[in-house]
């Protein structure tokens, strides 16, 4: 197809029209969408907010629980935490197998139901633990020698002890640690593997499903929460191979038994890869060494921001009573005191810590204006014999394996490319060498305004980017400038209802963010509309269909171009920033939050004198070397599809040029910068 050029207009031509504009700020119009999970709903009713973990955690419609022991229960002390704080409990020890049925046939109820009976009488709920384990197993089940004896063992004792308390446990752990550690992602060596094969998981699951149907059947295990493990993959495959064939499977448990650097980077990658295929996700048994609160608070976060993370549960309720007593890994002290976890992980939670509310951590939040410090200039452009670059701009940017990693669009008379560079600190950026990707498969032509990120169902890297249509290249390896693919479309044409509205304008700045369900792409008209489309998880990156104008302004000076949504870490809100040009023809950007990718929008930051970024919010330290602070992206906490940002000291990589440049746009000495947030509200 005929690619169209880039804002293929003069500087002198755009002042021209603004001199006979008046700024308006009119309000978005946000359109409906996709429904809005429990967590979403909560914010939009704007519940208060509680001082307990568990009556905090069941306002997103979540649980917080703790793993009991019934011979505590005469504990005033651990009782009374227990009764005031979790509003799930899952037995410690009583409904494992060598105490459930420790000689062949005789079933030994009594210490369960007692923390069971304990419960109910309190309004908590119940998680069974567990049904099939190759530890802690009676020694006449470890010894079966055949496969037809086990399987008919193994199917009675799910039958029966599900059987005994139908209708009264949330989820079952029907399957714990099946996998085994290290490189291979395999099963592990058991009586069960031995005889029954890798088969023994499934018919345990479908066992369960026939005994109750209506409790959630949940596959547990350790040393999967990092996504780049073997083991994680197994799980993930077997997940994945269960949901494609019908094999009933509800929830993955992720044990969480960390060490004092808590979650791994990519921890939320996981859930939220785990609860893609469809599945709840759910932290079973948490502790952390030494019990650090920002630990505890980026672990909490991890499933804050999943919305099919459905609960936590600590394993124990003071250190005395962990396991890892040595570590002092939980949420309580000793003597049952609360530590500076509790009142972090509450905070997490959207909660507020009764009589220490100013030792808690900071609450994640956005402030209703900002301020920003600018660097100098970061990064200009590096022509060679082939590349007579003018400018460098449109950047997008990840951490991963200690560097930054940043794309760009590459301008000049002749068109426009794209550039890869990476480095591991900012005060590397101009010295990094410049790879530019049409020598890769993306191959030549007109390609521009690039955004990175790391699609976590598919172990894929994506860069999508602008080519007249929607376009995109995958990568293994996002350090290999030449492994990416050639580009393919999302679109077979620009869709209908952008051809009616785009004007004399240009489809631009294509951007994608997903949840856990399903995958956005916006782009803009130059016309004043914000387009979204949307297809499943699933289906990614095929199936955007539904376009339709996720907002509009009747001055699209106001609503111009650039559009970045972005997931808010520790909260259920997304933010949307959009590029436009100011009544003096500088660029700056204005926001909107909402509970939804799907809007509606709810006006932040949003005019010239209370802008989300524009040269009167931000202090140039270095000196000033621009006016227009323009198209960009900012530094997220993370690498996956969900975009999601810290908003505690936000970072915006973005281009700005010196202010007495003129002539052809495409020809203007665009250069890279960095903003640095000034006034954090956390």
């Amino acid at each position: 197809m005929a690619l169209t050029p880039r804002r293929g207009r003069t500087r002198a031509s755009l002042l021209g029209l603004l001199a006979a504009t008046v700024m308006t700020t009119a309000g978005l119009a946000g359109t409906a969408g996709a429904a809005t999970s429990p967590a979403q709903a909560q914010t939009a009713t704007g519940s208060a907010k509680a001082s307990t973990l568990g009556a905090q955690a069941a306002q997103s419609g979540r649980y917080f629980g703790a793993a009991v022991a019934a011979g505590k229960l005469g504990d005033t002390t651990y009782a009374g935490i227990l009764n005031r704080e979790f509003n799930m409990v899952t037995p410690e020890n009583e409904m494992k197998w060598d105490t459930i049925e420790r000689s062949r046939g005789s079933f030994n109820f009594a210490p369960a139901d007692q923390i069971a009976n304990h419960a109910t009488s309190r309004g908590q709920r119940l998680r069974g633990h567990t049904l099939v384990w190759h530890s802690q197993l009676p020694s006449w089940v470890s010894s079966i020698g055949d496969a037809t004896t086990l399987r008919s063992v193994m199917k009675n004792h799910i039958t029966t002890t599900m059987a005994h308390y139908k209708g009264k446990i949330y989820a079952w752990d029907v399957v714990n640690e099946a996998f085994a550690d290290g490189g291979g992602g395999q099963h592990r060596p058991s009586v069960f593997q031995n005889l029954l094969g890798d088969g023994f998981i499934e018919e345990a699951f479908r066992t369960a499903r026939s005994a109750d149907p209506a409790a959630k059947l949940c596959y547990n295990d350790y040393n999967i929460e990092d996504w780049n493990a073997a083991k994680t993959q197994g799980v993930y495959r077997m997940v994945r191979d269960f949901k494609a064939r019908g094999v009933p499977i509800d929830c993955v448990g992720f044990q969480a038994h960390f060490g004092s650097g808590g979650p791994p980077t990519s921890f939320q990658t996981t859930l939220s890869s785990f609860a893609a295929l469809g599945v709840d996700v759910q932290i079973t048994e948490l502790d952390i060494a030494q019990a650090p609160a920002a630990a505890y608070t980026n672990t909490t976060r991890a499933c804050m921001n999943v919305p099919r993370c459905t609960g936590i549960t600590v394993w124990g309720i003071r250190d005395s009573d962990s396991w890892r007593a040595g570590e002092k890994p939980l949420l309580f002290d000793n003597n049952g005191n609360k530590k500076a976890a509790y009142n972090a992980t509450l905070t997490a939670l959207g909660g507020t810590p009764a009589a220490t509310k100013a030792a808690t951590s900071p609450t994640a939040s956005l402030p209703s204006s900002f301020k920003w410090n600018s660097s100098g200039i970061l990064m200009s452009p590096k022509p060679d014999a082939t590349h007579n670059i003018a400018g460098l701009k449109d950047p997008t940017v990840v951490r991963h394996n200690g560097k930054w990693h940043v794309f760009a669009s590459v301008a000049s008379a002749s068109g426009y490319n794209l550039v890869y560079l990476s480095f591991t600190d900012w005060s590397q950026a101009a010295s990094a060498t410049h790879h530019y990707l049409d020598r890769s498969a993306i191959g030549t032509g007109y390609r521009a305004a690039p955004q990175v990120f790391y699609f976590a169902p598919q172990n894929k890297w994506y860069l999508v980017y602008q080519t007249g249509n929607a376009s995109y290249s995958t990568n293994s390896d996002i350090s290999n400038p030449n492994g990416w693919s050639a580009p393919k479309n999302f679109y077979s044409a620009m869709p209908d209802i952008i051809k009616q509205n785009i004007g004399n304008g240009y489809w631009v700045d294509m951007w994608v963010i997903c949840d856990s369900a399903n995958c956005y792409l916006f782009s803009s008209d130059d016309n004043g509309h914000l387009y979204r489309s949307q297809t499943t998880l699933a289906q990614f990156p095929n199936g955007f269909t539904n376009t339709v104008i996720a907002a509009q302004d009747s001055n699209k000076y106001a609503l111009f171009e650039a559009s970045n949504i972005y997931k808010v870490q520790g909260s259920n809100q997304y933010l949307l920033i959009v590029e436009a040009i100011g009544s003096d023809g500088k660029r700056y950007f204005r926001s909107w939050t909402s509970s939804s990718i799907a809007g509606s929008w709810t006006q932040l930051a949003a005019s010239e004198a209370n802008p989300f970024a524009r040269a009167n919010n931000t202090a140039f330290p270095a000196g000033a070397w621009t006016k227009d602070i323009s198209h960009g992206e900012l530094i997220r906490a993370g690498t996956d599809q969900t975009l999601t940002i810290n908003p505690c000291q936000l970072q915006y990589l973005y281009q700005g040029m010196n202010p007495n440049a003129g002539g052809d746009y495409n020809t203007l000495p665009w250069r890279l910068g960095l903003l640095t947030q000034t006034n954090s509200a956390c």
